[in-house]
């Protein structure tokens, strides 16, 4: 019979990112973005190996599997002593158990080991406002989030109020107070969650997703309010960001939203997770809100953002395609890769030629 743990150390032992649990492939991993089967070699997996597997790991989390069977999906977090932390995504598909496992370091990595821009983790000086670190699933936005939260424990005295599901980083009680909140286990939804913050004394709130209007309203007035709000959207580039906050309102409601979020935006932080000649490589677009941009986001002139980004280096912004044509210029990615990422490639080939 297969050991889910040999399997969870083999894909840590391996510096794995991802591990696939998958009826009619071999159990996998993704290493530096690429998905191999593990080991090496290894046979495909059939319905009941999986089915096994995956009960497996439901023990080791001490999860009950109801929820999972009744609705054929499932969200939560484990960690195993001395190993590392996994957050668990189990599913169905063609009607066998399956299930993607993300591996997630006890130790929140060094900011400099991942490349983080010092401008981006100089956000953790800001008190007040909100600040959105976007990007498309597994672009690193989490572990971003976890750098500048782990950055303003280390240097900040205050309350720090996280939302999370799952959780994934764990924070230990530095200079200030941090409590975790999973979505579901520790409360019932993050609007709810966000409303209950509110009376928690926090300083600084970890949003990890705004799914719907009425969080992103509730997450801009505690933003309005004296707290600083750290959120999460699946978008890339801040005009797609800020076209996806405003959009969700309905049509009557978005002159006011407009002025409401062009008054608490302090950053966007957009991020891609790329492929390089060392492992994985982050490029960054970072747009800080200046009374232009201010000024677009009142009038409905978002389409013009991405101009005032492109030519506000001066005061730390960075456009995604200057970005990339940083990195692979440095060598740290290729052409082709940096092409493929691109917001404008023709403009950026010819830049690179």
């Amino acid at each position: 019979m297969a050991n889910a743990m040999d399997y969870l150390k083999l894909a840590v032992d391996t510096g794995a990112s991802d591990l696939f649990i998958v009826a009619g492939a071999p159990v996998s991993a993704k290493c530096d973005g690429l998905i191999r089967p593990l080991p090496e070699g290894g046979e495909k997996a059939m319905p009941p190996e999986t089915e096994d597997l995956i009960r497996q790991i439901y023990a080791q989390a001490q999860r009950p599997m109801d929820h999972y069977l009744s609705t054929g999906d499932d969200d939560f977090s484990f960690s195993v002593s001395g190993l590392a932390r996994f957050r668990v995504n189990a599913y169905y598909q063609r009607g066998s158990m399956a299930a993607v496992i993300r591996l997630v370091s006890f130790d929140i990595p060094s900011w400099e080991s991942l490349h983080i821009p010092a401008a981006v983790m100089d956000l953790a000086e800001e008190t007040h406002g909100m600040i959105l670190v976007t990007g498309t699933a597994g672009s690193g936005k989490s572990t971003t989030q976890a750098c500048i939260i782990d950055r303003i424990n280390k240097t900040r005295n205050c309350h720090i109020v996280t939302l999370e599901d799952p959780i994934e980083y764990l924070h230990r009680n530095r200079e200030s107070i941090v409590s975790q909140r999973e979505i579901a286990i520790d409360t019932a939804d993050y609007l709810s969650a966000l409303r209950a913050c509110l009376r928690q004394a926090p300083d600084v709130i970890l949003l990890g997703e705004m799914r719907d209007h009425e969080t992103i309203r509730t997450a801009m007035t505690a933003a309005e309010t004296g707290h600083l709000v750290i959120a999460t959207l699946h978008t890339k580039g801040a005009v797609n960001t800020i076209d996806r906050i405003i959009d969700s309102f309905p049509p009557a409601q978005q002159d006011q939203i407009r002025i409401q979020l062009s008054s608490v935006l302090k950053t966007v932080v957009s991020q891609q997770l790329l492929p390089g000649e060392d492992g994985m490589v982050p490029a960054f677009e970072i747009m800080h809100m200046n009374n232009a941009i201010r000024s677009m986001i009142r009038d409905s002139k978002n389409h013009q953002i991405d101009n005032a980004v492109a030519s506000g280096g001066s005061e730390g912004m960075i456009s995604m395609d200057q970005s990339l044509y940083n990195l692979c210029k440095a060598g740290a990615i290729t052409k082709e890769t940096s092409l493929n990422a691109a917001d404008k490639p023709e403009q950026l080939a010819r830049r690179l030629d």
